[in-house]
């Protein structure tokens, strides 16, 4: 799996202003439906809260990776969200989290949703490329820190 293949410029912020968990999936649904007409915000934020209540989708290392089924969605979906400042994520290593991967699944795609899963845990797993992440200070550059070398998302 590639990262562009469910992720692209337009689904790539540098800069965002987080504030809160809550507040980040709201900002998240809404640039979800608005981007994607045919899925409904509150859905969708209902989706990403109902799921991280299930436990923190917090990584470590500062990095979280929210996910969800969504219906109507007719592909996966990724939104890579660099944030302003951290916000407390309750990570697995108690570190707040500046890099945020949102992806979103059709309800009949289990396998897909757990092989995008593992492979976007991959990449975030190496320093280099959560640094690479970091230094983006535009969207492009974030999309283009994100893709570069994404032989093996």
């Amino acid at each position: 799996m590639h990262i562009e293949q469910f992720l692209s410029p337009e689904c790539t912020l540098a800069g965002v202003q987080g504030g809160s968990k809550k507040r980040l999936f709201e900002t998240i649904a809404r640039l979800v439906s608005s981007k994607y007409p045919s899925i409904d915000r509150e859905s969708t934020y209902d989706s990403l809260l109902e799921r991280e209540r299930l436990g923190s989708t917090g990584l470590g290392e500062g990095v979280a990776l929210p996910h969800c089924r969504i219906v109507n969605c007719k592909q996966i979906i990724g939104f890579l969200l660099q944030l302003a400042e951290p916000i407390d994520f309750d990570a697995i290593d108690g570190q707040p989290v500046d890099l945020v991967f949102v992806l979103l699944v059709p309800q009949e795609a289990v396998d897909e949703h757990l092989l995008a899963l593992q492979a976007i845990a991959e990449q975030f797993g190496q320093a280099s490329f959560r640094t690479r992440l970091r230094q983006a200070q535009s969207d492009k550059q974030l999309y283009l820190a994100a893709t570069a070398s994404a032989d093996s998302v």
